[in-house]
């Protein structure tokens, strides 16, 4: 049979290594999700072992993926879809939905961004990611990687950083370290501040990070009084909290 090859515009390093495939999907509870999608299946090193699983579907973007796997696995070919993840609109699926994955490295933010806009159904996430990535999102304020994903998930998710994960692993192996880390929606349903808001303040604070707060949010066009001392900050000084309570004070709530 064909075997899939590895595409670098789609940012596709496939696991090879079948005890570290095992830990992710091991760090995956599927018993109270109404559905499960696995973003970039690719080999499927993960798939086999959700393949059976009720309400699971692999998305992938690559034709030659999609088919190596129906032909693979035709049992569970109805579980394979030539899909776009990003593009797909998770209100249709049963709630509540987990999400697993080897993300591509060159989309992984925009997954989140998209996690986290469909944060009233997306419960559970397991996924590795580049490093880098990982290392931002578990970021603490104070910390130099601290930055706009960092915010917005801390504050509806419980984000654990499992294990690290060496190149070697990997076809063809990457040139940076990679991570696995959890994802579970905290109990937060709603921010006590205008959501839309909040992730502008938040993106335009980390837009301008070397700035202080009074320079870095003027392109908001909003009027308040910057006196206020949290003005004198950067972005990275303040916590989740603190962004919440700027934006109440930048909304006059």
């Amino acid at each position: 049979m064909k075997k899939v090859t590895p595409k670098k515009y789609l940012g596709q390093h496939f696991l090879k290594d079948e005890r570290i495939a095992q830990k992710i999907v091991g760090g995956f509870d599927v018993s109270e999700l109404g559905s499960i999608i696995e973003v970039g299946p690719g080999t499927g090193v993960l798939t086999k072992y959700l393949f059976g699983t009720e309400g699971f579907f692999a998305f992938d973007v690559d034709q030659e993926s999609v088919d190596f796997l129906k032909t693979t696995y035709p049992d569970h070919a109805n579980q394979v879809k030539f899909q776009d993840f990003l593009q797909y609109d998770l209100g249709t699926l049963h709630h509540p939905i987990g999400v697993i994955g080897n993300f591509p490295y060159n989309i992984s933010s925009q997954l989140f961004f998209k996690i986290w806009d469909n944060r009233g159904s997306v419960t559970d996430v397991v996924c590795m990611i580049q490093k880098e990535v990982a290392d931002r999102i578990v970021a603490k304020e104070g910390n130099k990687t601290y930055g706009i994903l960092s915010v917005l998930l801390q504050a509806f998710y419980d984000i654990e950083y499992l294990f690290t994960v060496p190149p070697g692993v990997f076809i063809p192996p990457p040139k940076v370290n990679s991570a696995v880390i959890r994802l579970r929606r905290n109990e937060v349903e709603k921010l006590s501040c205008d959501e839309v808001l909040f992730k502008k303040v938040v993106k335009a604070g980390f837009g301008k990070r070397r700035k202080t707060l009074r320079n870095a949010l003027k392109d908001l066009n909003l009027a308040f009084s910057t006196e206020k001392p949290v003005f004198d900050k950067r972005a990275e000084q303040l916590s989740v909290d603190d962004f919440i309570q700027l934006t109440k004070y930048i909304s006059h709530e």
